[in-house]
């Protein structure tokens, strides 16, 4: 990633990945702790590797939990991107990944695949004040959890610190002010790039079957409908005006239905195949390099 004008860099660890913002001028300790406090009392609502969140709540039998604060604008955003890909995508497919290995603990013992609940929003529902699950299922909010959490940090930044900033959470970030080029990573090779893109006062998202992979042939990535991985997508890359959306897009452009999506939230994209091609939205600003260098 290039250097915006932001020339001050904080770097911390939080939901178990790498965080960093870059503020023209350094984040006070009152700013941090707004920061470090939103995503705990996140993680706290929708980790479904906590005994304790409300989400593991829900999973050990409670039927309703106090409703977080996110949840409309998430659960909704899911039924979008459910609707459009067929059911491929679906908060409720925490169980099939905890079969695979990926849940509690991290087995990465893989047992049968397990199929999400077809009729999702079905079984989980919301209003003003609680959270209400008709059955234990566990949800996943991984499709969008962590865009949607790269927005709120934003919105706290913004609030506390003025001129360029960058808030990136591995592979999802927002930037505001001075544009920023960030290279694609190649999902086979992360010394090289497929290509760059250059944000500004937007957010880029992306997604790849080699990270968070274990096993053979396991990744995080699963089709819902049957719980088992998708194997035809290696990368995808999503950019808009807001990282929740661009975070679920991403997710969406592993299957049928995801550049349409795409199209109609006004979000531009790449996807890398496993196959090596790569595939991108007409109009795209993204600088590709030549298959030469994308092939696998």
């Amino acid at each position: 990633m290039n250097q915006p004008t932001a020339s001050h860099s904080w770097r911390f660890e939080a939901i178990g990945t790498p965080w960093e913002i870059q503020t023209a001028a350094p984040l006070d300790r009152a700013a941090r702790a707004a920061v470090t406090g939103l995503i705990d009392r996140f993680d706290r609502e929708w980790s479904r590797f906590r005994t304790d969140s409300l989400v593991a709540l829900l999973a050990q039998g409670e039927r309703s939990v106090p409703v977080p604060p996110d949840a409309g604008d998430m659960l909704s955003t899911y039924a979008a991107l459910s609707h459009a890909t067929s059911g491929a995508v679906n908060p409720l497919v925490g169980e099939s990944l905890a079969h695979l290995g990926y849940g509690r603990g991290y087995r990465l013992a893989a047992e049968a695949p397990v199929p999400a609940p077809t009729r999702w929003q079905d079984v989980v529902f919301w209003d003003a004040d609680r959270l209400w699950m008709r059955e234990p299922s566990t949800l996943d909010v991984g499709a969008l959890g962590k865009g949607r959490l790269v927005d709120r940090v934003l919105s706290v930044v913004q609030a506390r610190a003025s001129g360029d900033i960058v808030v990136d959470a591995s592979g999802d970030l927002a930037v505001r002010g001075a544009p920023v080029r960030i290279g694609l990573e190649h999902p086979y090779d992360a010394a090289r790039a497929i290509g760059v893109a250059t944000i500004q006062d937007a957010a880029l998202c992306a997604s790849a079957t080699n990270r968070r992979a274990w096993g053979d042939g396991l990744h995080h990535v699963l089709d819902a409908r049957t719980g088992t991985p998708i194997q035809t997508v290696a990368a995808t890359w999503a950019i808009g005006p807001d990282a929740m959306r661009a975070d679920g897009i991403a997710t969406a452009l592993f299957f049928d239905g995801g550049p349409e999506l795409a199209f109609r939230w006004g979000i531009q994209w790449v996807r890398m195949l496993t196959d090596g091609r790569v595939e991108y939205s007409p109009g795209s600003a993204v600088e590709l390099f030549s298959r030469a260098s994308v092939d696998s």
